[in-house]
């Protein structure tokens, strides 16, 4: 099977479908030292290719394994780098394609678990969605399964992935929707008319595009080259006080040092409405609204999301 994983049962692989038993043998080899080595997520990788049926067991060892290798290997800590996410996707994709549920769930869950990921990433796993949906074929579809919905057709699975990817901390902004992520909505919207879509599909819809629209600007984490500025500082300081340091400058938004300047330590300040700052861009804005425009008046006629979209920009100005 592998050079790497010699111990494992016999008949590990039955008709594309790896044994409980191969899973637990292998977290017995991989996680009594507490690291996943390049050796060890190299032989993953491969036994995944010949996964053709993951199970939730298997999805979930392959996501946890994998996602350990990369969050000890990232510098600073928490950070995808450019080069790995290069490394990744050029190990599982398939001419421009996902082929497998387990490889998909690994992006989104990197994504949710990173603090930092290349925006490319959120990309590519949208597309990835977004090309099951439209052609009825990808990872979130079985072509064997008798119960597969067609092209046209958006399913829960997809609206919960797409709403995992767009609201996920290391995307493009903690709770914000981009522009792009909003025009793929649209994309899959117009595509998706008419059909049996989930009940799920309209409300990720409405309030995907009316949080781009309506600006809402999330705390965000700080960029790579902020958390590696601010490990170096903290690297210099009394080791006691680093452990509480590094914790804050994590948690703020705009680093450590605007956790001093707001007031400095230890001092009682006034309360503050967080929502309301974060939402002072509340308003659509003109070129928002002609943004809105032009995707409504693409067709020629407002459809019953769009309709639904306008109502809900409505009743909440």
């Amino acid at each position: 099977m592998t050079m790497q994983f010699r111990h494992l049962p016999e008949n590990v692989l039955v008709e594309g479908t790896i044994s409980d038993e191969a899973i637990v043998a292998l977290r017995r080899q991989i996680w009594p030292d507490g690291v996943v080595d390049i050796d060890e997520v190299e032989e993953i990788l491969a036994l995944n290719e010949e996964v053709r049926r993951p199970s939730k067991a298997w999805i979930g060892f392959f996501v946890e394994a994998v996602t350990e290798f990369l969050m000890n290997t990232s510098e600073p800590r928490g950070y995808l780098s450019e080069a790995q996410a290069d490394w990744l996707i050029v190990r599982m994709d398939r001419d421009g394609r996902l082929d497998s549920p387990a490889k998909l769930e690994l992006l989104v869950h990197l994504l949710e678990r990173m603090d930092g990921t290349p925006a490319r990433m959120n990309a590519y796993i949208l597309v990835q969605i977004e090309r099951a949906v439209v052609f009825g074929a990808g990872p979130t579809r079985d072509a064997d399964h008798p119960g597969t919905p067609p092209a046209g057709c958006i399913t829960a699975e997809e609206c919960a992935l797409i709403r995992r990817v767009i609201f996920a901390p290391s995307s493009t902004g903690a709770s914000h929707v981009s522009v792009e992520e909003a025009e793929m909505l649209f994309r899959i919207k117009d595509a998706t008319l008419g059909a049996d879509n989930a009940p799920e599909w309209q409300t990720l819809f409405v309030q995907g595009v009316a949080n781009y629209l309506q600006g809402w600007q999330g705390a965000r984490m700080p960029s790579a080259e902020q958390e590696a500025a601010h490990q170096r500082f903290l690297d210099g300081r009394n080791p006691g006080v680093g452990g509480v340091l590094r914790k804050m400058a994590r948690l703020s938004p705009n680093g450590l040092l605007s956790e001093v300047r707001s007031g400095g330590f230890g001092r009682r300040q006034p309360p503050r409405d967080h929502v309301a700052e974060q939402r002072a861009t509340f308003a659509v804005t003109d070129s928002e609204q002609n943004w809105l425009d032009t995707q409504v008046a693409t067709d020629g006629e407002v459809d019953p999301l769009e309709a639904a979209l306008i109502a809900f920009l409505r009743d909440d100005a």
